[in-house]
């Protein structure tokens, strides 16, 4: 139900397929400021096709857009930061890192490239400057992802102890995303380990009201022993009783069932 994962930013929904390279050229004019939007749209292009073929895990077909792109723009900050995504999926995390920063300092206003860096420095352990990244990043107000990359700062803050801040940025990206269920759970979760259980409580009705209404939307076990807790709290042994059943039925190897079991060996 709740992937936590910043990897999912690398994937392409789709490859989109322009008649501009059915033809193989660009069309010229004696304007210097046409001929100069027909190579950015031109990279555009490259490096959107590029990205699709990363996410199926073809970089030597992402490797020729990208390196066609470099070619009329050898700055350009979204094949730079595209090649980063390529470097580390091959495990060469020193040339990625040098990818994403070369494509930062072209351009520091190419939020994507951040978020890409950012993701990686996660990977990395390297939780400072992830959480550095992701905060440039969530200042774009034009970012069209910016419920994810909330959602990413609001992770990295969360591992690094800052659990108020990882609240307010995991509110943040709910409202940005209009209660996805994922920035939810995290949300209901850490308010929970904060002490906020009313608080919390408020959420998780909001989430399994989601839940109702959308057959695909399940329990995973993050969502039951938060829902396990919340009922603790208040002394609804029903509630508790049911997703405690779930959680030992359908998960009974996780994490959370393993914490389950300690926390009710401290009522005996």
């Amino acid at each position: 139900m709740a992937i936590r994962s910043v990897s999912g930013h690398f994937a392409a929904a789709a490859i989109l397929l322009f008649a501009f390279f059915m033809s193989g050229c660009v069309t010229t004019t004696d304007s210097r400021f046409s001929r100069e939007a027909d190579k950015q749209k031109a990279v555009e292009n490259y490096v959107q096709l590029a990205t699709a073929y990363i996410g199926q895990g073809n970089t030597e077909r992402a490797r020729h857009h990208l390196d066609r792109a470099l070619e009329l723009e050898p700055h350009s900050p979204q094949a730079l930061a595209a090649y980063g995504l390529i470097y580390n999926s091959n495990g060469d995390a020193e040339l990625a890192e040098k990818s994403f920063r070369k494509s930062i300092s072209s351009d520091g206003s190419y939020t994507r490239a951040r978020v890409y860096y950012g993701a990686f420095l996660y990977s990395q352990g390297r939780l400072k400057e992830s959480r550095d990244q992701f905060l440039a990043a969530s200042k774009d107000t034009d970012y069209k992802e910016r419920g994810s990359v909330f959602y990413n700062l609001g992770m990295t803050q969360e591992r690094l102890g800052l659990q108020k801040k990882a609240v307010a940025s995991y509110r943040r990206a709910s409202e940005l995303t209009r209660g996805d269920a994922r920035s939810l759970l995290s949300l209901t979760r850490v308010m929970v380990e904060s002490g906020d259980i009313a608080g919390a409580a408020r959420h998780y009705s909001r989430l399994t009201q989601m839940m109702e209404r959308n057959r695909r939307l399940q329990h995973s076990p993050e969502s039951l022993f938060t829902g396990i807790r919340i009922a603790r709290h208040f002394g609804n042994r029903n509630q508790e009783a049911s997703l405690a059943l779930q959680l030992k039925n359908n998960f009974p190897e996780s994490v959370e069932y393993q914490q389950y079991k300690a926390l009710i060996s401290n009522d005996k």
